[in-house]
């Protein structure tokens, strides 16, 4: 039997192409032996059984293949809170917790109605419950895969005020009768061109779903459809809050006409400008 250190270390000899190998390493090494992070540090002499040594040479093996770390561990941090993620689910992003910041931001803080278009994994919706406890959240998402996982994460946060519904963007707020009721309409859309695609990392076109991140010819066929239809669902006075790619600032700017007012953008930590607000007149 190999000791925690001894396979710490041949998992960074494993994983040395990658960037953060080590952090990966340990990562890995936890899940996989069951380990926290003190067993980790003060007993790196302690042995492993083989079955979960055998585990974590798995789970390296899946790593080294291209397989997001996320969907290896079963679970990404988001508004620090534990999301559980599987394939065909897409990963929560660190810069996407600027939306949450920008939608609390301007939350009143009482009775709210917010519509999480695209949820996902619930992160959003399940975030802003949870620092908006007064809000009714609805989330939608035309994936039954990411449904489930939204659920599934409600349900270990106990965030059970959040509803999730099927449907494609707004299809559903009809049934639910929320037309001009909504006080926030929420989004990080796909936004993804066709071009783009082709030049993202391997482990991304290969395991995260493509309909989650690919928007058309330009990666704005969803944010237009969002501007143009939201209107219908807010409440004067309320806000389009959505996330967007790298480049599109100026391309999406232009897509507000003169029934919007206060637009404004937001550079996530790395300065790229990443989420816009916008209030209906």
């Amino acid at each position: 039997m190999s000791t925690v250190q001894e396979l710490f270390r041949r998992g960074i000899q494993l994983l040395g192409d990658l960037p953060q190998a080590s952090l990966e390493a340990k990562i890995l090494l936890l899940k996989s032996a069951a380990l926290s992070e003190k067993d980790f540090h003060s007993y790196p002499h302690r042995e492993i059984p083989l079955q979960l040594e055998k585990r974590f040479l798995q789970y390296v093996s899946r790593r080294k293949s291209g397989c997001p770390l996320s969907y290896i561990t079963g679970e990404r941090e988001f508004w620090s809170i534990p999301f559980v993620v599987f394939p065909g689910v897409l990963i929560p992003r660190p810069e996407t917790e600027l939306l949450v910041e920008k939608v609390v931001g301007l939350s009143s803080r009482k009775e709210e109605l917010i519509v999480d278009v695209g949820t996902g994994a619930g992160n959003i919706a399940i975030s802003l419950a949870r620092e908006l406890p007064l809000a009714k959240v609805i989330a939608t998402d035309m994936s039954v895969k990411a449904l489930e996982a939204a659920r599934h994460n409600a349900s270990l946060q106990n965030e059970s005020s959040v509803i999730f519904v099927q449907g494609n963007l707004f299809s559903p707020l009809f049934e639910l009768g929320a037309e001009g009721k909504c006080d926030f309409i929420v989004s990080n859309p796909p936004y993804v061109s066709e071009k783009e695609w082709e030049a993202l990392p391997r482990e991304v076109k290969e395991h995260e779903p493509r309909e989650a991140l690919v928007a058309g010819e330009d990666g704005l066929d969803v944010i237009r459809r969002l501007i143009d239809e939201s209107p219908r669902f807010l409440k004067s006075k309320s806000y389009l809050c959505i996330e967007i790619g790298a480049n599109h600032k100026e391309d999406v700017l232009l897509l507000f006409g003169n029934q919007w007012g206060e637009i404004a953008c937001f550079e996530d930590l790395a300065g790229i400008p990443r989420v816009i607000t916008a209030m209906k007149d």
